[in-house]
C-alpha cells in the first residue's frame, strides 16, 4: 500500500511530532506542501489542543496526524523524589532555586476521555501514540470516524503486539532518533537497534505498511528508507531549525555547532530515555541515571533550574532535542524541506 492510499499525503514523508518545539504551524507548513504534517498533543492543556486544532482545520484540507503520549499516570514516591532533589541540590544552590518553586503534580497526561471528546468534532485524518496504545474503548470512536491509527515500535515484538491491536500502519523508530523512544514493551535499552536493521525486520515481521523513523535527514536517505520497504520516511529533526518551528533560540544555536554532533539517550529530563545533545547535566550525572523519578515526574523537578540557566544564555539544564544526524537542519521553509526530502527539488 502506498502513503498516498492510506495516510493521505501527495509525498512519502511525515513530519515526526515534536512536543515543546512546535505547533500547528509547522504541522501546517509540511502538510500544505503535500507531506504530513503533525501536531504534538502530549504538553498541550485541553485549550491549547482545541485552538491548534481549530488552527488545522481552518488553513488546510490535506491530512495531517494528532499525535498523543499513552503511558500509564505515575506513581509518586516520595522518598525517591526527595532523594532526586538532593541529587539536584547543589545545582539549586548555584542557580538560587528555591525548593517552593518545584512544580508539584504529574505533568504530562495520557491519551484520555477529555482528550477524545475534543477530538470529536474534528473527525481526524490520522492520530499517532507514543508509548504503545490507549484502551480498546478510547480507539474505538477513533476507528469508527475513519481515523487511521498508528504508532511507534522500536523492536519486532512491539510490532507484532501492535499488529495484533489491530493499527494501521507501524512507525519503526530506530536508534538514531532524537527525542523520546517509543519503547513500551520493554525498558532495556540493549533491545534497542538502528534504523536499518529494524525495517527491514519489521517490512519482514508484521503485514503492515511500515513507516521509517530515525537518522533520515535528506532525499537520499528517504529514497533508501523506501527501498528497505518503507512506505514512508518520518523526518523530525531536520525540521527543527525551520522558521515555522517553535525551537528556542539556545536549541538552534546548539542545533548550529559542533556540539550537536554527540548525542546521546538520557533520562533525566523526564524519567524516560530521550536523545539529545549533550550538555552539563548529563555529563555530570551521567546521561542515563537510576535515581531520576519516574516518567514525567523528573521534568518538573528541573523547570525553575531549566529557567535560571536559560535566562543567563546557558544550556546546561535545557533538553536539547537531537537525533544522530543533524546534517539536515538548515534554516529554510518546512515546505522547501519537505520538497527537498521527497527529492522534487
Amino acid at each position: 500500500m502506498q502513503a498516498k492510499d492510506l495516510l493521505g499525503m501527495e509525498l512519502p514523508i511525515i513530519q515526526a511530532p515534536m512536543a515543546g518545539v512546535q505547533g500547528s504551524a509547522l504541522a501546517l507548513a509540511v502538510s500544505n506542501a503535500g507531506g504530513l504534517g503533525s501536531l504534538p498533543c502530549a504538553t498541550l492543556s485541553p485549550e491549547q489542543m482545541k485552538a491548534e486544532l481549530s488552527q488545522l482545520q481552518a488553513h488546510t484540507t490535506r491530512a495531517y496526524n494528532v499525535n498523543f503520549f499513552c503511558h500509564q499516570p505515575p506513581r509518586i514516591d516520595e522518598a525517591k523524589q526527595q532523594a532526586w532533589l538532593q541529587v539536584l541540590a547543589p545545582y539549586y544552590a548555584e542557580f538560587g532555586v528555591d525548593l517552593a518553586q518545584i512544580p508539584r503534580g504529574t505533568g504530562r497526561v495520557p491519551f484520555d476521555q477529555t482528550a477524545l471528546d475534543i477530538l470529536q468534532p474534528f473527525r481526524l485524518p490520522v492520530v499517532s501514540f507514543h508509548f504503545g496504545l490507549p484502551s480498546q474503548e478510547l480507539l474505538q470512536p477513533l476507528r469508527t470516524w475513519g481515523t487511521k491509527i498508528i504508532s511507534s515500535a522500536t523492536t519486532v515484538a512491539e510490532a507484532r503486539w501492535l499488529e495484533a491491536q489491530g493499527v494501521d500502519a507501524i512507525i519503526a523508530q530506530g536508534l538514531e532518533a532524537g527525542g523520546h523512544r517509543g519503547m513500551f514493551l520493554t525498558e532495556d535499552l540493549s533491545t534497542q537497534m538502528g534504523s536499518l536493521a529494524l525495517i527491514r525486520q519489521l517490512v519482514k515481521a508484521v503485514k503492515l505498511p511500515v513507516i521509517a523513523a530515525g537518522g533520515i535527514a535528506d532525499a537520499q536517505g528517504v529514497k533508501a528508507v523506501l527501498d528497505l520497504g518503507a512506505i514512508a520516511a518520518q523526518v523530525g529533526t531536520a525540521y527543527l531549525l525551520c522558521p515555522e518551528a517553535s525551537t528556542s533560540a539556545l536549541h538552534r544555536e546548539a542545533l548550529s555547532s559542533a556540539a550537536a554532533e554527540h548525542t546521546a539517550l538520557t533520562n533525566l529530563f523526564t524519567g524516560r530515555p530521550a536523545r539529545g545533545i549533550m550538555n552539563r547535566l548529563m555529563r555530570e550525572l551521567g546521561a542515563m541515571n537510576l535515581a531520576v523519578p519516574e516518567f514525567p515526574l523528573a521534568a518538573n523537578t528541573l523547570l525553575p533550574l531549566r529557567a535560571k540557566a536559560e535566562a543567563l544564555g546557558l544550556k546546561d539544564f535545557s533538553p536539547l532535542w537531537a537525533g544522530q544526524n543533524v546534517q539536515g537542519c538548515k534554516p529554510i521553509a518546512a515546505a522547501e524541506l519537505t520538497q527537498k526530502l521527497a527529492g522534487k527539488i
